[in-house]
């Protein structure tokens, strides 16, 4: 599903399929960059097939901030609003592709077209939803609950996503994250 089929099924049902802004799609390979730390992010994508991974270093260590799966926008929205060099790194889990949009031509659309706003608007609302609850599952639920409600809502990540790398997502060491899932197997 690409952007047009994606606001045409989620944002606007009368949407006539003509997008205010350019889309460029790209295919990209595991293990690309899409935005570095300490680069400016000046697009936004939209992940059409596969995993990206959002990452931020602590003390030498890579600490996951999110997956992003398919049919879901993403960015280094820090440095896409502030205009300041990226904090975080994006980079593909899987073979990907995607769209690309340029953000100084979405802004313009924002200007004159209802359906970018929408758009923007409703994409900003779900973002602002998710990181709230990440936030609260961080600080009020157990490791075990965490990695729990991941196994529920999203099964996707324990299949296709290293046990390294769900534990770096929950905030937890790999052995830990061992122990938790030995416990609940046995």
């Amino acid at each position: 599903m690409n952007i047009k089929e994606y606001t045409a099924n989620f944002i606007d049902y009368n949407f006539d399929g003509n997008l205010p802004f350019k889309t460029i799609l790209k295919k990209v390979k595991k293990g690309t960059i899409i935005t570095d730390y300490d680069e400016l992010e000046k697009k936004v994508y939209f992940l059409i097939d596969g995993i990206v991974k959002v990452s931020i270093m602590k003390n030498e260590e890579e600490r996951i901030l999110d997956f992003i799966f398919n049919h879901s926008f993403f960015a280094s929205y820090s440095s896409l609003l502030t205009n300041n060099p990226s904090d975080v790194s994006i980079k593909t889990y899987t073979d990907c592709t995607l769209e690309v949009v340029d953000y100084l031509e979405l802004k313009k659309a924002y200007t004159f077209s209802m359906i970018a706003n929408k758009l923007g608007r409703i994409e900003t609302e779900k973002l602002y939803t998710k990181k709230v609850r990440r936030e609260k599952e961080l600080l009020t639920k157990t490791a075990e609950e965490r990695y729990l409600l991941l196994a529920t809502n999203y099964p996707e990540v324990l299949k296709r996503i290293a046990i390294k790398d769900i534990s770096k997502y929950l905030g937890i060491q790999p052995e830990s994250l061992s122990r938790i899932r030995k416990r609940l197997i046995s």
